[in-house]
């Protein structure tokens, strides 16, 4: 199931917490060799998670993390704005319409299409929110896996070449691209508003965007 949980309410959820961090260690630092830091319960976290950003996480059956994006208003301090304004032209990201996502990680015992279910709820929580765009930085790696889910960003500035190539994007929330999430993630129109609901409570903002 989705779950749309603030840092600040982590601590009702410790299992699912305590296991999206350490996924988080294990992806970017034991796998794909990121600078970052772990402490010594294994947990990935950086500065951005003390600004009590909104995650978005795909729990699993026993309770733990299958996969997880982080969310902030780029009208605070984010990621892109702090250390990859250089790929932007120095430009400044900000607007309230504008949130930045992050830390896109999959568990390793993640099913198949839990990747299309987070970028489900990152669209859902856009379109219930009344937001026009994510931006969000990312490596060559995630590139196939936007395209598969069709649901690709605008590239704003890119550095580096083949896999080593890190790139700044811009996804537009806009509801054409919700069936094709839904499909593939293989979740019914019904359920997806209901756990968007159960964390906002009504959602007009979303029922308005989706009809």
């Amino acid at each position: 199931m989705i779950r749309y949980l603030y840092a600040e309410d982590l601590t009702a959820f410790p299992t699912l917490a305590e296991s999206m961090f350490r996924d988080r260690a294990t992806q970017f630092r034991a796998r794909l060799g990121w600078d970052v830091s772990v402490d010594t319960r294994g947990h990935e976290r950086d500065d951005y998670d003390a600004m009590n950003p909104l995650y978005a996480i795909w729990q699993q059956a026993d309770g733990t993390h299958g996969g997880s994006m982080r969310f902030l208003p780029t009208t605070g301090d984010t990621m892109v704005n702090d250390h990859f304004r250089h790929l932007t032209d120095g430009v400044r990201i900000e607007s309230p319409f504008i949130w930045e996502c992050t830390r896109f990680c999959l568990s390793p015992e993640a099913g198949p299409r839990v990747s299309a279910a987070l970028m489900l709820a990152g669209l859902e929580l856009g379109l219930g929110q009344g937001l026009e765009h994510a931006v969000g930085v990312f490596d060559a790696r995630m590139v196939r896996i936007y395209r598969a889910l069709g649901w690709e960003p605008e590239v704003l500035g890119t550095q580096g070449s083949g896999r080593e190539a890190i790139s700044v994007g811009l996804w537009e929330f806009a509801p054409r691209y919700r069936p094709a999430l839904l499909a593939r993630a293989g979740l019914t129109d019904e359920l997806a508003r209901h756990w968007y609901a159960r964390a906002f409570g009504n959602p007009a903002g979303l029922l308005a965007a989706v009809g």
